[in-house]
């Protein structure tokens, strides 16, 4: 106890890539500027999502809600991250821990979930196209939202709660790029076996059911469009739903190989990669999927852009 007294007045050190420092500097260059994409990428998906009315619909409501999701799923990381490879002394407070593993956990649970529920929204413009407006009204997405955001902050007070209460005898040393509850579970000198069978059972509930749920809902999908006779049609609907579908085998790809595989069948290494890849790369993929892909994105952007009497230039750079 004296021990975990001790991480709480020091803190911990982030070791992240310090053992490597050539690919640490290569990193904080990609991190950073994968960073700032993030941010200017999500936020014109929001922007464009609220400011023009030809996109108030289910879809782009569930889409910005993602684009804030990944903004402050990445900040929560990213910040801390770049100081950290920028000191000789990998140093973060307990505090800052602690606030990180709160953020980041509650966040990365809400993603889960509304991942989920964009599959629900496409399953029901695609197989009830007449009653489609009927079935997404207004309250219900904002009740699905609602739902996505304060299952991740409970998932997110349990879990972390009961992760901070253990005792850490041992060294402060943290061999990961941020405070996840995974790594600070290795550090108790305690037995977790209640922890990890929580944890387990939490990433069955974020991970396995969601992902089975969308699979049930692109199977209903795929025999609808099946069913369209037109090929301009069929291909309208594919394009719709394969920017969804890219960013879940993308997201739950890599975060389901961090909380389902065993720690032991992975190295230290591989769960850094895996952890940079679903914090820091998967955000910025999501407004190039989307945007790239999506006509009615790029032709309200324009619209927004010229109306705002912004050139041409800054157009073709974003988009």
């Amino acid at each position: 106890m004296e021990e975990s007294s001790n991480s709480s007045e020091k803190g911990f050190l982030l070791l992240g890539f310090a053992d490597e420092p050539w690919l640490e500097r290569i990193l904080f260059i990609i991190i950073l500027l994968l960073y700032i994409f993030n941010i200017l990428g999500n936020t014109t998906i929001i922007l464009v999502s609220c400011l023009v009315p030809k996109l108030h619909t289910p879809m782009y409501f569930f889409l910005s809600n993602l684009s804030c999701v990944d903004i402050c799923f990445t900040t929560s990381v990213a910040p801390q991250l770049l100081v950290t490879m920028n000191k000789k002394e990998k140093s973060v407070s307990y505090g800052g821990c602690v606030a990180q593993l709160y953020v980041a956990m509650g966040l990365g649970s809400s993603e889960c979930i509304l991942l989920a529920v964009m599959a629900y929204d496409r399953y029901a413009a695609v197989c009830q196209p007449l009653q489609y407006t009927t079935i997404m009204h207004p309250q219900l997405c904002a009740s699905l939202a609602s739902i996505a955001w304060l299952s991740g902050l409970i998932t997110s007070l349990i879990q972390c709660s009961l992760t901070v209460q253990l005792p850490l005898c041992g060294h402060r040393k943290l061999d990961h790029i941020f405070c996840e509850v995974p790594v600070l579970i290795k550090l108790a000198c305690v037995d977790t076996t209640f922890n990890e069978v929580e944890l387990f059972v939490a990433s069955v509930i974020f991970l396995v059911v969601p992902v089975s749920l969308i699979l049930v809902s692109y199977g209903f999908i795929t025999k609808a469009v099946l069913r369209i006779k037109s090929a301009a049609g069929r291909w309208k609907v594919f394009g719709t739903c394969s920017s969804h579908l890219i960013v879940v085998i993308i997201f739950y790809g890599t975060i389901i190989f961090m909380y389902l595989q065993p720690a032991k069948s992975r190295s230290k290494k591989q769960g850094k990669f895996v952890s940079l890849f679903y914090t820091i790369v998967t955000p910025v993929l999501n407004p190039i999927i989307y945007t790239l892909r999506n006509k009615d994105v790029k032709g309200a952007w324009r619209t927004l852009v010229m109306r705002n009497g912004l050139t041409q230039k800054i157009y073709d750079l974003y988009v």
